[in-house]
């Protein structure tokens, strides 16, 4: 009789039953890029649309979400399921050396020494050639990656998958609309800003500053309307000085201008004014500079909000 000498296949090594390289990139990319590119692209839109409004509270607010979704993804879902959704989707699993779960402290800690692996580049690397495929990370905290048994993936992981990329996909997409949208019309209705004013600013600036010793009280009451609440009491005060000397005829013209800001409801505006005072004989022509600030009210209509004088009225030329 021959004896049977064949060795009966012994039980799967422990270096066979770490976890290959390729499924620690693939678990880490589900668990981590999804959500980061989310909340990246939350953070630029939120510095694209304007501060404290409701489209930066909207950023403010999903960033947040996003934020502990993957907090609750890395370190509460192992250490109550014992996985992470990548994770469970390659089948790996943390584990101490002694083979004992983590706790999410421990996980915690292991994310973050993985900065020590991203600054290195190495330390992502490390698992290539070390004899236990561990990172920097792993090797400070005394952990492994291992194969789990696929009797353990849970249900319809691949469907929960699905569902975290499909959702930072849609925020993605939706993000770079809202952020398209916002910066397309703010700085279309800028440059309707500039149009408006560079027309309609040096005549309501000429027409405030314009009146008629006849006309004093039409005059100085359609200069008032023509400034916001802001600026009409100063407006009003400058006129009240004028009423109680000698009101001569005071005409302005603008023969230079240009829009230095504009937004949607607010304009700044450099003009050169021309123009002449009192009546012949005792006529004289004047020039000034004036620095004017504009804001749209409620009722579409631009209004003066300030007025600096940055030359005051003076005689052209050699002052005949």
């Amino acid at each position: 009789m021959v004896e049977n000498t064949a060795t009966t296949a012994g039980p799967e090594s422990t270096q066979d039953a770490l976890a290959p390289w390729k499924s620690r990139v693939g678990a880490g990319a589900v668990d981590v890029l999804p959500g980061t590119a989310a909340a990246t692209t939350m953070a630029l839109v939120a510095l694209a649309v304007p501060p404290r409004g409701v489209w930066w509270w909207c950023c403010i607010a999903v960033i947040g979400v996003v934020v502990l979704l993957m907090l609750v993804n890395r370190l509460l879902l192992p250490a109550i399921t014992g996985w992470s959704l990548g994770r469970a989707l390659f089948g790996i699993v943390v584990v101490r050396r002694d083979g004992r779960a983590v706790g999410p402290w421990v996980l915690l800690l292991r994310d973050l020494t993985h900065l020590l692996d991203t600054a290195s580049v190495v330390g992502w690397l490390w698992p290539l050639w070390d004899s236990r495929r561990r990172t920097f990370s792993d090797l400070l905290l005394r952990t492994e990656v291992r194969r789990a048994s696929p009797d353990r993936t849970p249900a319809g992981i691949r469907r929960w998958a699905a569902i975290a990329i499909l959702a930072a996909v849609v925020l993605c997409l939706g993000g770079a609309a809202v952020s398209y949208g916002a910066v397309y019309s703010n700085d279309r209705a800028a440059r309707e800003t500039r149009a408006q004013i560079a027309t309609q600013g040096p005549r309501i600036v000429t027409q405030m500053l314009s009146y008629d010793p006849k006309s004093l009280a039409d005059d100085f009451a359609r200069a008032r309307s023509l400034a916001t609440e802001n600026y009409r009491k100063q407006l009003a005060a400058q006129q009240e000085i004028v009423q109680k000397g000698t009101p001569v005829i005071n005409e302005y013209w603008v023969t230079d201008q240009s829009v230095k800001a504009a937004t949607p409801d607010r304009a700044t505006m450099l003009m050169f004014l021309q123009g002449r005072r009192g009546a012949a004989p005792d006529e004289r022509y004047i020039s000034a500079t004036v620095r004017v600030t504009f804001v749209k009210g409620d009722d579409d209509r631009w209004r003066v909000d300030d007025l600096a004088v940055l030359t005051k009225p003076r005689p052209p030329g050699n002052g005949r």
